[in-house]
């Protein structure tokens, strides 16, 4: 066997003019492909001995060669062959030589032609350190060359190896250096090099088509590279802040940052806006600013389609969609705001609608939105919603856990003060029983006495279980909840009824009465009314003297459907800083332990619960302590009711 570890050591050695050069795979895919072209360009029927190195490259030209065979007979294909492959059975089509693993050749890539007008040699040895683990990036050295002596010599040295490897092939081999002038005692012709121009056009394209797919590639890796640069600074401001205005500025300025020409805009919204306001912007020089302005929803024909589909619009020239055309004064609006090309990213989180994310280039020419363009803009848009998302969740939370303090300050509120209202009824209950039980002989006076405290502490006792009970009932919507029409007048006596009943024994003020009997009926719960009524009556003549005055009045404000009733009075007076305090549940504007007057501090709650269910606002007005105080509540008319302002008349009722 012939030793031939090396075809291109030999051929340097034989050969001293031959100078090696360095080449990448690329190159060499792009030379052989375009050297074979020339056999299929041809018409002759050339030599052609190519070594693939491995059996794998060999498979992925299988195609090619079995064309290059169909041309000419002398075709003579080297690899190493995988285990248990089928390599070395011989083809129909051309001559297959399976090389040993040890064999120096299976380190070589070589492709060889000898024909009668043209010749070319192609010899490459790979180097054994690359510069990184991706194949294109190996390297060979070698020489290719048109010159007939060195294609001449190349192929004669591999044939005698391939008759080495399969000396059954011995007369094939015979005839082929007799035909192509190979043998030692044939002359060779002296040929011009070859120039061919199919050579040349195949190699500048393999070279332009290598090129193209690696700037596809420097692409794909800048889009990925910009792709993770912008998630990597979204989820940093979400880490940093969970303020949903400081991540979205983030957003719009680091898009802004890669496409520098355009207005990057964003804003939150939902399907129903008409329009909305421009929140967070970049804008490139030259393009008109935005933020703040009014921002159509439902009148932008283009939006509305962006809404109704998952991925982003582009439009490269917003003066070719007839959509945007229809709507004259619209399209000035475009022209006026620069936007020649149009991006529109709808920011949605699990199927919700959060806001849209808008990108506007205004130059002269129309600007040609990429696949990586929209891919960028579309990540963007989804890091915005999982922002936003998480920021409403935070803020859910935040007011989940004031309202939980609220609830455990209730809680404390509910067990000092119904624990002290407990102790003091119960304690005086229980002086009383045991002084009738000790003292059997007391006087019948004084046993009238002690039943009747203990009979008011037991009222005291049944006030506040009821107030508790019917907060907590209104709160769950168990009551007060049958809405008819009725006459307010008619309820108002029957307040004012109860009041004068109850008070008795005690000293009224001067109660005035304020209302036109005229007014039309309302759509309220009547017993919730009274409620509420007998709660602040009852509140207002606590707190005023029996020298004070107390006035009802009932009107219709301007140009509103509902009926206003103002109680007003002289009495005590509220802190202005009080005055939504006082609709606290368990709220006293005087500590538990000091103050003069007793109560539960439930009733305004219970007022604010009924107006709220009744669809009526509630409030207090006062200025300051000593200067009296009125509470305003509204109530919803009857829908088919005009209301007239009605004629005041006045009514008083002097306690008895």
């Amino acid at each position: 066997m012939s030793n031939l570890n090396s075809l291109l050591q030999i051929l340097l050695a034989d050969l001293p003019d031959l100078r090696p050069q360095m080449y990448f795979k690329s190159s060499l895919n792009a030379l052989c492909r375009a050297i074979e072209d020339v056999v299929l360009a041809g018409e002759e029927s050339p030599l052609v001995i190519a070594s693939f190195q491995q059996e794998r490259f060999y498979r992925q030209e299988t195609r090619r060669y079995q064309r290059i065979a169909q041309q000419t007979d002398q075709v003579y294909v080297l690899a190493a062959p995988e285990p248990e492959s089928s390599f070395a059975i011989a083809s129909e089509l051309y001559e297959t030589i399976p090389l040993r693993a040890d064999d120096g050749l299976a380190q070589e890539k070589h492709l060889i032609i000898v024909g009668q007008d043209y010749t070319a040699c192609l010899v490459c040895r790979e180097q054994q350190k690359v510069l990184s683990s991706v194949e294109q990036s190996q390297r060979y050295e070698g020489i290719w060359t048109f010159e007939r002596d060195v294609c001449l010599h190349a192929a004669s040295l591999l044939l005698d190896h391939i008759i080495d490897y399969r000396p059954e092939l011995t007369a094939k081999v015979k005839e082929a250096k007799d035909v192509y002038c190979l043998a030692p005692e044939s002359s060779t012709p002296s040929l011009p090099v070859l120039q061919s121009r199919v050579f040349g056009q195949r190699l500048v394209t393999y070279l332009q088509a290598s090129q193209y797919k690696l700037l596809k590639a420097y692409r794909a890796l800048s889009a990925k590279e910009r792709k993770e640069r912008f998630a990597n600074a979204m989820t940093a401001a979400i880490r940093r802040s969970l303020d949903p205005k400081e991540v979205l500025a983030v957003a719009v300025n680091e898009l802004g940052k890669v496409f520098e020409h355009c207005r990057c805009i964003l804003y939150c919204c939902d399907q129903t806006n008409e329009e909305v306001e421009i929140e967070y912007e970049f804008v490139a020089p030259g393009l008109p600013p935005l933020q703040g302005k009014p921002w159509p929803i439902s009148s932008n024909p283009l939006l509305s389609v962006a809404l109704a589909q998952e991925r982003a619009i582009a439009i490269s020239d917003v003066s070719q969609v007839q959509l945007l055309g229809k709507d004259p004064e619209f399209a000035a609006k475009l022209e006026e705001w620069q936007i020649h090309s149009w991006l529109i990213a709808p920011i949605r989180h699990q199927g919700e609608l959060l806001g849209v994310l808008e990108l506007h280039h205004g130059g002269p020419l129309a600007y040609q939105w990429h696949e990586n363009d929209i891919a960028l803009v579309e990540a963007i848009s989804a890091q915005a919603g999982v922002a936003l998302t998480q920021a409403q969740a935070y803020s859910d939370s935040e007011s989940l856990n004031r309202n939980l303090a609220a609830l455990e300050q209730t809680r404390s509120n509910l067990i000092a003060i119904v624990g002290h209202e407990l102790r003091t009824p119960l304690s005086t209950i229980q002086v009383c029983l045991e002084s009738l039980d000790s003292e059997p002989d007391i006087s019948p006076v004084f046993r009238q006495a002690l039943l009747s405290t203990a009979l008011e502490d037991l009222g005291r006792l049944r006030d506040l279980i009821q107030d508790i009970l019917i907060l907590s009932r209104l709160e769950g919507g168990q009551i007060y909840n049958q809405i008819e029409s009725i006459e307010f007048q008619e309820t108002l006596e029957l307040a004012l009824s109860s009041i004068r009943s109850s008070g008795h024994h005690r000293d009224l003020p001067t109660i005035s009465v304020d209302v036109d009997p005229q007014l039309p009926t309302i759509q309220v719960d009547a017993e919730g009314l009274e409620e509420v009524l007998n709660r602040i009556l009852e509140n207002a003549c606590k707190f005023t003297g029996a020298d004070g005055k107390v006035t009802i009045q009932a009107l219709i404000p301007p140009e509103e459907a509902c009926l206003e009733v103002i109680v007003s009075d002289t009495g005590r007076g509220i802190e202005p800083s009080q005055l939504e305090t006082i609709f606290d549940s368990f709220y006293q504007e005087e500590d538990f332990l000091r103050r003069s007057k007793g109560g539960t501090g439930l009733g305004l709650a219970i007022c604010r619960q009924v107006i709220q269910g009744m669809h009526g606002k509630i409030w207090a007005e006062s200025a300051g302590r000593d200067q009296g105080s009125a509470f305003h509540f509204t109530l919803p008319l009857e829908a088919s009711h005009e209301a007239p302002l009605p004629t005041p008349t006045t009514q008083t009722n002097r306690r008895s």
